[in-house]
């Protein structure tokens, strides 16, 4: 089973925040994290709960090293346990029902 992390962290009282996504996707690539970049955060796909909440708090700290002051990060979690689900699986369910093709 996998657990499904949107996240989103602002380094408060900056303009531009691309240096500091950058940075965190920087991060997810290093870990190997299969992760999906929108345009208002960033959804990761990992084996545990423990796993990815280290990997946001790794993020969350970074924003520091780079400079910033203070940082709000917020999480959604999706953890189901009784399948197991991937972040594709999710979007391809609701189009599908949008097409009409399921129910």
């Amino acid at each position: 089973m996998g657990v499904i992390i949107e996240f989103v962290i602002v380094p408060l009282g900056e303009l531009s925040l691309s240096k500091y996504i950058a940075h965190v996707v920087k991060l997810l690539e290093g870990k190997r994290v299969k992760y999906q970049l929108t345009p208002m955060g960033t959804i990761i796909e990992v084996p545990t709960l423990r796993e990815g909440l280290k990997i946001v708090e790794e993020a969350h700290e970074a924003m520091f090293a780079l400079g910033a002051k203070r940082v709000s990060t917020t999480i959604r979690i999706d953890d189901r346990r009784d399948k197991d689900r991937k972040m594709e699986d999710k979007v391809k369910s609701v189009f599908e029902k949008v097409r009409g093709d399921k129910d």
